[in-house]
């Protein structure tokens, strides 16, 4: 079963420090449109180019939405930061933009006559540097996905849970296998005996505080360019290429060897461990071959 978790409410990541950059942004854009009324001269209605208005108001009103979607979706820090004041930077030059449709400096406003390019230079300078940090955030964090994924990343299939793959994410790395077969591959799956009598007797809570913990266990056991995913319930498949003969042992005894301290604070639960293991055959289906060796465990 696949766990939904709820989603959480819509809260914006501070920047450089302050949770009132949006104010502050909209501040800036109140003052560019104030610059252009007090200092410009507004253009006749028969000048005014609807698809440049219709299209510059577009670019403001994306750049717009990516703004709080970044800070919606990351935590505060260097790499917000840097990101956010690009996009802010840009946005400015595309009200700019879009304001200049309507009036027009005078020859003698040069510096504000400049006020477009700038914007986008500057936004565009600070947007450059945030993706710099930002890929050597993301460098980091492929370090800690280790294990978790295999050269290919999909969002949609991280079992909510556990934060490993799923069942889909599995299958769909075994055709990856399947289809450039480069070395013998070995299938382990693995799961807990009595996992439906903890369940019963400390709560579903509980059932899920193990599986949580199941993750971990097992990654210790990975080498590099291993793969654990939780297949159903209290499954998890291990593909393993250039295993030798020793490694599902291996993944069995951590299972086995783990004691779980239960969260009463009391009770500390020790389950049998089943392991079942093949080869991947390249000439089968995937889904028939993690269905024999689910078989193999009941």
């Amino acid at each position: 079963m696949k766990v939904v978790l709820p989603r959480p409410p819509l809260v914006l990541a501070p920047v450089a420090g302050s949770r009132h950059f949006g104010h502050g942004l909209l501040l800036a854009m109140a003052a560019v449109t104030w610059s252009f009324g007090y200092w410009a001269v507004a253009k006749p209605l028969a000048q005014w180019r609807w698809v440049d208005i219709l299209s510059e108001s577009l670019i403001v009103a994306m750049l717009a939405l990516w703004l709080v979607q970044l800070r919606a979706s990351r935590p505060a820090g260097r790499v917000t930061t840097w990101l956010c004041l690009g996009l802010a930077g840009m946005l400015l030059g595309g009200w700019a933009d879009l304001m200049d449709e309507f009036w027009k400096f005078p020859r003698a406003f040069t510096l504000l006559m400049g006020m477009e390019s700038t914007c986008h230079l500057v936004g565009m300078t600070g947007l450059t540097f945030g993706l710099h940090l930002w890929r050597q955030e993301q460098l980091a964090l492929n370090a800690l996905r280790a294990g978790r994924e295999r050269g290919y990343r999909e969002h949609a299939q991280i079992d909510g849970l556990t934060q490993l793959g799923d069942g889909a994410y599995l299958l769909a790395q075994i055709e990856r296998l399947r289809r450039t077969p480069a070395a013998p591959t070995t299938l382990v799956m693995l799961g807990w005996q009595d996992l439906p009598a903890l369940a019963r007797q400390h709560g579903l809570a509980e059932a899920e505080r193990l599986l949580q913990a199941t993750g971990p266990l097992l990654l210790l056991q990975l080498r590099q360019g291993d793969l654990l995913c939780r297949y159903a319930a209290d499954r998890f498949v291990a593909l393993l290429p250039n295993a030798d003969s020793a490694l599902p042992g291996d993944l069995l005894a951590a299972l086995s060897a783990h004691v779980h301290p239960c969260a009463d604070g009391r009770t500390r639960a020790r389950l049998g461990a089943r392991m079942a293991s093949a080869t991947l055959d390249a000439d089968e289906d995937g889904e028939a071959q993690l269905l024999r060796l689910l078989e193999r465990l009941r």
